[in-house]
């Protein structure tokens, strides 16, 4: 089934990238360098020039999982569907956007931040919920949405890195965004520099889920 075929390879790869690039070229060089350190899960924003361009240019790639974020609206969320996105992220709940995906079998995963917008996503049909901002309310907030609501699935965008990844996990995050921490360092000439940090989140990544000390 085609929607819990993308989820799966959310789950499965767990680490997805969050792209903000300045123009289309450069974003073209961000995500190469993504790519080439072995992340699967591109997130490429509408706050990014070319958005809808751009993930049709990567929706062909079969060795990634393209979505679509900062999605504020429905018509960007047709656009973006209809440009090949495999799944569909925004800042905040919209249940125009959550029917919309519903209708065409693809995951829709809404920022939310507290219980009843997490309920309330999940009443609109939402599969796996994006905790935002995850730098605010902290890996501990998976942990305590868990306790009395144990099937939700959530996955934090914002303050993922690589010294709190561990707790993220153990905490039972279904996956986790990385946003500007992949570009550290990068100034539009060394795109080995992502693919350097990319290849650093991947190896702890690794090191937490094979059980070894990091």
């Amino acid at each position: 089934m085609k929607k819990y075929d993308i989820l799966n390879k959310i789950h499965e790869n767990y680490l997805v990238a969050v792209v903000r690039g300045k123009s289309y070229e450069d974003t073209i060089k961000m995500i190469e360098g993504i790519k080439d350190g072995g992340i699967k899960n591109i997130e490429i924003t509408y706050t990014t020039p070319g958005a809808s361009e751009l993930i049709e240019h990567f929706a062909s790639h079969n060795d990634i999982c393209v979505g679509a974020g900062t999605v504020m609206s429905r018509e960007t969320a047709d656009e973006a569907i209809r440009r090949g996105a495999q799944y569909i992220v925004s800042p905040h709940l919209d249940t125009n956007v959550a029917v919309l995906c519903n209708l065409h079998h693809i995951p829709y995963l809404p920022g939310c931040g507290t219980a009843t917008e997490i309920t309330e996503a999940m009443k609109a049909g939402v599969d796996v919920i994006k905790v935002f901002p995850g730098g605010i309310l902290g890996a501990s907030f998976i942990k305590d949405i868990k306790g009395p609501i144990p099937h939700a699935n959530l996955m934090p965008s914002g303050g993922v890195n690589k010294e709190n990844m561990a707790e993220w996990i153990e905490n039972g995050s279904f996956a986790v965004g990385i946003g500007s921490a992949l570009t550290r360092g990068y100034d539009s000439t060394n795109p080995e520099v992502i693919r350097q940090n990319t290849e650093a989140f991947v190896a702890v990544y690794k090191n937490v889920t094979e059980g070894n000390q990091l």
